[in-house]
């Protein structure tokens, strides 16, 4: 059984939602695709479980949905996943956290990150922000 969550992660999770629904129902000439859509695109055409769904300035919008074993190397930008769906560890050099449906895992450029133990429903947002060599803490 999965950690109760802090009231914090309630709250974002609903500020995220409504930025989701902001910008789906926006006249701007953009689009964000629910995952219902953002699922369409998987796997790509190599068997790729991630896709792009969304790019304005430094922000890319993935959706990722690894399957058995998470193969993910260190990335050159902050990231951020938003989990829409499963639950399983996330493995970082600070050790690992239980995560589910809802929560949100920070992992910082250049760092090693990986899923592991996951359930075969992983779903997840993957937001890649800011710039190469990721954001420095001042």
């Amino acid at each position: 059984m999965l950690p109760r969550r802090a009231p914090w992660t309630v709250e974002l999770t609903q500020r995220f939602s409504y930025l989701m629904r902001f910008i789906m129902t926006s006249n701007k000439p953009f689009i964000i695709p629910t995952v219902t859509d953002a699922l369409t695109r998987l796997p790509g055409p190599n068997g790729e479980r991630f896709a792009t769904v969304f790019q304005h300035g430094t922000l890319l919008v993935e959706i990722y949905a690894p399957r058995g074993v998470d193969p993910q190397t260190p990335h050159t930008r902050d990231e951020i996943y938003f989990v829409a769906a499963g639950s399983g560890e996330f493995v970082t050099s600070d050790g690992r956290k239980l995560f589910g449906p809802t929560d949100i895992l920070f992992a910082e450029a250049g760092t090693t990150h990986r899923f592991e133990n996951f359930t075969e429903d992983l779903l997840v947002w993957v937001l890649f922000y800011g710039p190469e060599g990721g954001e420095k803490n001042n």
